[in-house]
């Protein structure tokens, strides 16, 4: 038996293009390039856990989850308009209701993480964070941008054993006035 499908094509709009090509750079290159910048800077400060993690390579996907967790660099709430009226924390909201969700709030959560203002490498629950959303709203590109930045991190473990940052800690300036959080700049040092 043949089945037939009737699919209508449309052209975008110069607007609708403009916003496709600006969600696919800040999604899928301002955040990515962001997270790996933090797991650096995150890895080599004190207390210096790039060497640990360099003699444990099996600690990365682990740096990953706890850097997307830790140190979320979306910080901007997310909006949604609530269906139906809930309450949460008490707080009673009413259908048609817009509520936002704070990532890096929800992130640092410690009625769901121990210890939530800790990086710990090894966290068991770390890739329960929301850095990707959830449910309908979860990104597309999650499984790419952790590809990605376990990429990276294992080379760089790898090729530069030695890297130590070039200023302290506290003087890496971040981005400001920004909805994407990590270092504007990440100066480091190593031997060639």
């Amino acid at each position: 038996m043949k089945r037939s499908c009737s699919v209508e094509i449309r052209l975008l709009s110069d607007d609708e293009i403009a916003a496709l090509a600006q969600l696919v750079l800040i999604a899928g290159h301002e955040t990515t390039a962001n997270v790996i910048g933090l797991a650096v800077l995150l890895l080599l400060r004190p207390p210096r856990l790039w060497d640990t993690v360099r003699q444990r390579p099996e600690l990365v996907d682990g740096v990953v989850e706890e850097t997307l967790r830790y140190a979320t660099v979306l910080q901007f709430g997310l909006l949604r308009v609530a269906r139906e009226p809930l309450t949460i924390a008490g707080q009673s909201i009413a259908a048609g209701e817009r509520v936002v969700l704070h990532l890096p709030a929800a992130n640092r959560d410690p009625v769901r993480f121990t210890d939530p203002d800790h990086f710990d490498v090894q966290r068991p629950d770390a890739a329960r964070h929301l850095s990707f959303g959830h449910g309908p709203h979860h990104c597309v590109g999650d499984q790419l941008a952790r590809i990605e930045v376990r990429t990276v991190l294992a080379t760089m473990l790898s090729r530069f054993p030695d890297l130590r940052l070039a200023t302290g800690p506290d003087e890496v300036p971040t981005h400001t006035h920004r909805v994407v959080h990590g270092p504007a700049r990440l100066l480091v040092d190593f031997t060639p």
